[in-house]
């Protein structure tokens, strides 16, 4: 691990690129922490909350459709710097709204410039691993899960030191926008246009496959971060001090997993990772429903984070590159996936939780994790990609 951050910490465009996906954890970090002081503050209930919350999601829908036209305009790289310092400007005024009106037009344009932005990002990674001979995509989804423990731990913090969350949110926001403009000339250097404004094509069965198993794990990834702490407490009767430790572990496991996953990758190959890493997640989801105590619990939260950790990297990777397939347009078959799997997952849990129980709601995503690696053994598009070494720049253009 120390080895691959050691060589992706020096190539400055890879830097840039992944300070930019922890922006978005970053900011993610202290909205989270901020959501109880906005409800008071605005006089929402929870069906409210919840229904305001939903416009975040119709922001990314409507910036799937419009990403082919945006995308075959603007450079990748001016796009990365006016979408992520909007997405601070945003953060901030959603975060200290003072109406709902206000409030609800953030959320709406927080889930739009959001997609863009993580549209623009991935396809810089594709094109990075491409130029420089080496995989990223994993080291720079770590950045992103690194981002969000280090936003929570901020958060945490300022709250000891009774900062409100409107303060937190502009130092970080503002500190943010300092670091991303001193990077301007690397960032507005990715000159390329990821759309070429291909005609619309109707995905073949092997896209759908891509963009199930992205469903299938951003769902894991969703129904451990709304559920995990409850089912400690209820089912596990886990004192109020250890109901984090399951998301904890998992998140652990994701950041080390993804910090890693660069090398295993390029050894192992992308199917295989994600063949075997949704076997594991299921098996981490098995442990976890069948767990007498805490600490096997934990295991096998961080089996799941083990599992899931490499699996969107390889996918993000994969549609980036199917033949006469733009860039914009694969990234939006898997994200489309992604989102119905984070918004409709923990939802299905909760109705099939109150019908029956936790344990046996949980023990659905076994079912649907295994059902991902049988996709994956079948689709044609996850096949290991490699770099010739005779295409690999020369080491002193990689650094600063």
């Amino acid at each position: 691990m120390i080895k691959n951050i050691s060589s992706f910490i020096r190539i400055k465009p890879a830097l840039a690129v992944g300070f930019l996906f922890s922006v978005s954890s970053l900011l993610f970090g202290i909205w989270v922490a901020a959501i109880p002081e906005i409800k008071f503050k605005l006089g929402f209930t929870d069906g409210s909350l919840g229904l305001s919350l939903l416009l975040s999601p119709l922001g990314a829908i409507t910036g799937m459709l419009l990403s082919t036209r945006v995308f075959s305009k603007i450079a990748v790289g001016r796009w990365m710097m006016t979408g992520y310092t909007m997405v601070c400007v945003i953060m901030v005024l959603q975060i200290n709204a003072v109406s709902r009106p206000m409030f609800w037009a953030c959320l709406y344009c927080y889930g739009l410039f959001s997609f863009w932005n993580g549209v623009s990002s991935n396809a810089t990674v594709n094109i990075l691993e491409k130029k420089y001979s080496r995989f990223m995509m994993s080291t720079c989804h770590g950045m992103y899960s690194l981002g969000g423990a280090v936003s929570a731990g901020i958060a945490a913090l300022l709250f000891a030191l009774r900062v409100p969350s409107g303060i937190q949110i502009t130092i970080i926001a503002c500190i943010i926008i300092v670091v991303i403009i001193s990077n301007r000339k690397t960032l507005l250097g990715n000159t390329d246009i990821i759309h070429s404004r291909s005609g619309f094509q109707l995905p073949s069965l092997a896209i759908l496959g891509i963009s199930f198993i992205c469903m299938v794990s951003f769902m894991a990834e969703g129904c451990v971060a709304d559920w995990s702490a409850i089912y400690f407490k209820e089912s596990l009767n886990a004192p109020k001090a250890l109901v984090s430790l399951g998301y904890a572990g998992f998140s652990i496991a994701m950041t080390v997993g993804r910090l890693n996953g660069d090398s295993l990758i390029g050894k192992i190959g992308g199917k295989k990772i994600v063949i075997s890493g949704c076997m594991l997640a299921a098996a981490g989801f098995a442990v976890v429903v069948s767990a007498p105590a805490i600490s096997m619990a934990i295991l096998g939260y961080m089996m799941i984070g083990f599992g899931c950790c490499c699996i969107v990297p390889v996918l993000f990777s994969a549609s980036a590159n199917i033949p006469g397939v733009s860039t914009v347009e694969g990234f939006a078959m898997v994200t489309t996936g992604g989102l119905i799997g984070f918004l409709t997952g923990p939802s299905v849990i909760g109705f099939i939780s109150e019908k029956a129980n936790l344990s046996k709601a949980l023990s659905l995503l076994i079912v649907m994790e295994l059902a991902a690696a049988f996709v994956a053994w079948q689709n044609k598009f996850l096949v290991k990609r490699s770099f010739s070494i005779e295409n690999e720049m020369p080491f002193d253009e990689q650094i600063y």
